[in-house]
């Protein structure tokens, strides 16, 4: 959406702003965009060749900056309530 925006975006997003049928709103526009929006980094391509051997599946943005990975949808919600739903 925000791509899509151009120099209208001000670092706020309003309701009107995901009906807006451009291009980049695939809220109301199906499928992909028309061109990437982001190149990844080389470290994002590295992650990607060599994962790490873990069992999470789940993440929670903690609010300082890191995330707690879950392995199971039980420990994720509580990761949720713990990180996100307290605040």
């Amino acid at each position: 959406v925000i791509y899509g925006m151009g120099d209208s975006y001000k670092g706020n997003i309003r309701r009107k702003d995901l009906r807006k049928p451009t291009p980049y709103n695939t809220y109301v526009i199906p499928g992909l965009p028309p061109t990437p929006i982001c190149m990844p980094g080389r470290a994002s391509i590295f992650a990607v060749v060599h994962p790490a051997d873990e069992k999470a599946l789940y993440f929670v943005a903690k609010g300082d900056g890191s995330h707690q990975f879950s392995a199971t949808l039980r420990q994720h919600n509580a990761a949720v309530r713990k990180y996100q739903l307290k605040k």
